[in-house]
């Protein structure tokens, strides 16, 4: 009865109450933080003024008086001085990377004509010591440019490796040691769901790489990273998620497998959290489900290993989505599914025996409308709406599939970078299926979970930048408050973990980031500028900028 009513009470107690109810038996707080804007990412207190923290949790929030009257003598202080505050990013799609030494080429575009490619690698092999590995990053333009070749790579470079990769990860072109250096033999044969071009005359490779046998080929090349250069590399990386108050890393664990990206956490534990996914491959007789399985839950501080990836189809950039219809600039195809829909049958089942989260990438429509059959064929909703499972990317979710993905509980994840891409998706799918591909607010309004995540630059702003002004297609932008929420709090429930994390309220970890500018009132422009001057991860600070002084 005395619960109940305690209950009833607290439900309609003002926020200063409910401090000092809170706190009338308590410890005092171990850090205060006070005179701030905090962006709560909670829909009951969106904003506050200060906060507590005992421990690795947050104790208390609220106005700057009644957090200062918790303060005890030990309790140290942070003024904000009018800073922004925010739950520390929670990046849902990001994938760590891992390289052996290379020349990049000084490539200047993000889609390089096949002339600059062949310009920059003359003038690489005049000065890079033989044997070392070149590489660049290409888009569109060589992959539609039949010059570009593994014979044109082996006359321009025949004494240095060679790999020139698709920036969407999908797809790779090797000269022929570059396809030695990674194991590739003249006789591959093609993985399930991935191809090693050839030539039609003669059955010759032709350098190019694509799906699950770059995926195959992309892991290899990360292997080549000795265990000193991985450290240095991932460290760097880590520093800049930290000066950028990402306190949450949800890795795909490609190209690094998940088994190495463990070894060197262990070894060498993160300063953020770091949520390590097993990412399938597959060989010439299907899929690979049985590698890493023995993986430890929680091997390292911060680190928890959950999840597994599949990837469905490609992308538009290689135009490897699978669509319900054809490419508009190639009529004569439509995509391709890399799986069929008894093997996304397969993956569903596998995730309920294992009780493990599934994440698919999915891109074109085709590949959301089997996959939902699929969902339907193991169980429909009443297996599958409490599950969470996540759709990447989730293009494909045109306005007659918007309803069963939400009444089967998918959570979306989507990556702003993609949408800065309109000119591409009109000229591959035409002005009308563009304008309805790639949904951000349609996602919100359906009540559809929407998670964000990098997929590629990891400034967590100039996503939230993409987001909140939609390039080309305004009517699909999101508020900033939204992304900010889809940053912390839809991606912490994209890993069942919002109990915990994604919000400052009482009782969740102290994981959250003072912003150099308050970035709900800053031109777009100037977004992508900001940097955490403080970013903490369970109440310890990870990244100080020394502009705030703690008394």
């Amino acid at each position: 009865m005395r619960v109940a009513i305690l209950k009833e009470l607290l439900l309609v107690l003002p926020l200063s109450l409910l401090v000092s109810v809170a706190f009338s038996q308590q410890p005092a707080p171990d850090l205060i933080l006070l005179n701030g804007k905090v962006f709560t990412s909670s829909a009951s207190h969106p904003y506050v003024e200060a906060l507590a923290i005992r421990g690795e949790r947050i104790v208390a929030a609220g106005t700057s008086s009644e957090i200062a009257a918790l303060a005890g003598k030990e309790t140290k202080r942070i003024d904000l001085g009018s800073r922004v505050i925010i739950p520390g990013i929670n990046d849902a799609h990001y994938h760590m990377g891992v390289a052996p030494a290379t020349y990049d080429l000084p490539i200047q575009e993000n889609d390089p004509q096949w002339q600059e490619i062949k310009d920059a690698l003359s003038s690489a092999v005049a000065k890079v010591p033989k044997g070392t590995w070149i590489e660049a990053a290409f888009g569109a333009n060589i992959l539609d440019d039949p010059q570009a070749t593994r014979t044109a790579l082996d006359l321009l470079a025949p004494d240095n490796p060679v790999a020139l990769w698709d920036w969407t990860g999908h797809a790779s072109l090797l000269n022929t040691l570059g396809l030695r250096k990674l194991g590739i033999r003249e006789n591959e044969l093609n993985p399930e769901g991935g191809m090693y071009a050839r030539k039609q005359a003669d059955g010759k490779l032709t350098g190019m790489v694509i799906e699950f046998a770059q995926f195959r080929a992309g892991r290899r090349f990360s292997e080549l990273a000795s265990e000193q250069e991985a450290e240095q590399q991932l460290h760097k990386f880590f520093d800049q998620a930290a000066r950028w108050g990402i306190t949450t890393v949800q890795n795909m664990s490609n190209p690094i497998a998940a088994e190495r990206c463990v070894a060197l956490f262990e070894k060498a534990p993160p300063p953020v959290r770091v949520r390590v996914m097993w990412f399938g491959l597959t060989d010439e007789h299907g899929r690979l489900t049985k590698e890493g399985r023995d993986l430890p839950t929680h091997p390292a501080p911060l680190v928890t290993v959950s999840g597994t990836k599949w990837i469905l189809d490609g992308t538009p950039i290689e135009r490897s989505a699978a669509m319900r219809k054809p490419y508009a600039d190639r009529p004569s195809t439509s995509g391709e599914l890399n799986f069929s829909k008894k093997e996304m049958e397969d993956m569903l089942r596998e995730s309920l025996q294992r009780d493990d989260q599934l994440l698919v990438h999915v891109v074109g429509d085709r590949t959301v409308e089997t996959f939902l059959k699929a969902m339907d064929a193991t169980g429909g909703t009443a297996i599958w709406s409490k599950r969470r499972v996540r759709m990447e990317h989730g293009d494909g979710i045109m306005p007659d599939l918007v309803p069963r993905v939400r009444e089967l509980g998918i959570v979306v994840v989507q990556n702003p970078t993609h949408l800065a891409l309109r000119e591409l998706m009109v000229r591959r799918y035409g002005n009308d299926r563009a304008d309805r591909l790639q949904p951000l607010r349609a996602l919100l309004e359906a009540g559809i979970p929407l998670a964000l995540g990098s997929d590629g630059p990891a400034n967590p702003y100039l996503n939230i930048m993409l987001a909140t002004i939609y390039p080309g297609k305004p009517q699909e932008a999101i508020t900033r408050e939204q992304a900010v929420v889809a940053y912390t709090l839809t991606s912490a429930y994209a890993e069942s973990a919002e109990n915990d994390k994604g919000s400052l309220e009482p009782g969740k970890l102290a994981d959250l980031a003072v912003l150099s500018q308050d970035i709900f009132k800053v031109s777009a422009d100037d977004l992508p500028k900001t940097e955490s001057v403080l970013t903490m991860v369970g109440g310890k600070i990870v990244y100080d900028g020394k502009v705030l002084a703690v008394h």
